[in-house]
């Protein structure tokens, strides 16, 4: 499910219509103000913005800073709408390279609509990480798809030799691996991606039930990039991953 979230400074006909519009096609809306408090209120994780420029939103020039900013930082397209000046008003905040698409006042619902879903149909896919799931638990497989796809791809191996073979075709950003397979463990299959030239470098972080010391110290020493375990909640493993991403991109990998 993608997370539009919608900037406008009044509830308008046009904005409760294409809120409607959007979440009958399996969006999720999260609406704001454009004033700073509102938006630093916003800790779901977003795929696209959406700002109804008014007389109004215009004047908020911190808020299009801070949006600018989260653009930048999330790599989140921005749609606007209004009439020509306070379109202009708008980007002289928020730079028009920064900015996806605009609609002049009179819009069409149902023409935006499509235009958004078309827009993360095309490019969410593309801008989303890719993460390799390895676990012969189907349960667990499809817990950490529900737990992640939000926000990344997620690509589903129930064996080491399903993960090897996808990884000889294909190059995921990150591979969640669970350490306690059957035929295949985890501590094999890490050795063969490290032993392979063209994916040797793919991010590992191991998947275990077992945190006592010796266990973890067993795992580490394999030097993975991380450890999670199974029964962390699941709202610590996804901010583990995001912590993971965020401390790559402060390294510039």
């Amino acid at each position: 499910m993608q997370n539009i979230l919608i900037v406008s400074e009044a509830q308008s006909y046009l904005m409760v219509s294409l809120q409607t519009r959007l979440e009958a096609a399996d969006c999720k809306i999260t609406n704001t103000h454009a004033d700073p408090d509102s938006l630093s209120k916003i800790k779901e994780n977003i795929d696209l913005i959406f700002i109804f420029s008014d007389e109004e939103l215009i004047k908020l020039h911190q808020g299009l800073t801070y949006l600018k900013d989260k653009a930048v930082d999330e790599d989140i397209p921005i749609f606007v709408t209004g009439d020509a000046e306070e379109i202009k008003q708008v980007m002289k905040t928020i730079p028009i390279h920064l900015i996806q698409k605009e609609f002049y006042r009179p819009i069409n619902v149902n023409e935006v609509a499509e235009s958004i879903e078309s827009y993360l149909e095309t490019f969410g896919k593309q801008n989303k990480k890719k993460i390799l799931v390895v676990d012969d638990s189907g349960a667990m497989l499809r817990n950490v798809k529900g737990w992640l796809e939000d926000k990344y791809q997620i690509i589903l191996a129930n064996s080491g030799a399903m993960a090897i073979k996808y990884l000889s075709t294909n190059r995921p950003d990150l591979v969640l691996l669970d350490y306690e397979m059957p035929i295949v463990d985890g501590r094999q299959v890490l050795g063969m991606i490290r032993s392979e030239t063209e994916f040797s470098n793919i991010p590992v972080i191991f998947l275990t039930s077992k945190g006592d010391k010796e266990s973890v110290m067993n795992v580490m020493e394999l030097k993975p990039d991380g450890y999670l375990l199974k029964t962390m909640p699941p709202e610590q493993i996804k901010q583990s991953v995001d912590d993971f991403f965020e401390k790559r991109k402060m390294y510039g990998k």
